[in-house]
């Protein structure tokens, strides 16, 4: 599909508000609307060839989901449903998570690390790296590099940086994005 799919995993509410914000400055014309990941069906997002995936740090060292306390299905019932051998190659994804760096310094948005791995292990060409720099946290597992995986906003102690970190992730980010769905556009 030749737009940007906007999907989301949530507990509290907030990555659905981040996910709502990056659909406005995006604008309609080139992202539908956000889903939350437990009211679809791996197809609906499948269908897209350039995502941008949010979810919650939820859990010690878990995906967000039933088991690690979310009271609504979340990204771990979603990724049982895809297949262990779905290739998810020519798919380009961007990730966003929400952590608390000083309620959970020591994994501060690591739960990044598990939704991102179970797309990369697929295939998919991951962009949207974002710097460390201005957070304080002593440990991430989202880190790789130097760099979290994804941009990482904490809407608990930053929340007056988040417009302007969405912004600017989104000025890097936005030639890849409109690159990808250039490309898919052709091939229709």
């Amino acid at each position: 599909m030749s737009r940007i799919g906007i999907f989301f995993g949530t507990e509290t509410g907030t990555t659905r508000l981040i996910a709502k914000k990056l659909h406005k400055l995006l604008g309609d014309e080139i992202a539908d609307k956000p889903l939350n990941v437990n009211r679809i069906a791996p197809a609906q997002m499948l269908a897209y060839d350039c995502l941008l995936l949010g979810t919650p740090s939820y859990g010690v060292g878990q995906i967000p989901g039933r088991s690690a306390g979310c009271l609504e299905s979340s990204w771990e019932e979603f990724l049982a449903e895809l297949p262990e051998d779905l290739s998810l190659a020519g798919k380009r994804i961007a990730f966003f998570a929400l952590g608390a760096q000083e309620r959970y310094a020591e994994r501060f948005a690591s739960s990044l690390r598990l939704v991102h791995d179970a797309f990369k292990k697929r295939g998919a060409e991951i962009v949207g790296q974002w710097s460390t720099e201005g957070y304080v946290f002593e440990h991430s597992a989202s880190v790789e590099d130097g760099k979290f995986l994804g941009l990482i906003l904490d809407q608990r102690t930053q929340s007056q940086l988040t417009d302007t970190r969405l912004a600017a992730w989104l000025e890097e980010l936005r030639p890849l994005l409109l690159e990808k769905i250039a490309l898919e556009g052709m091939t229709n």
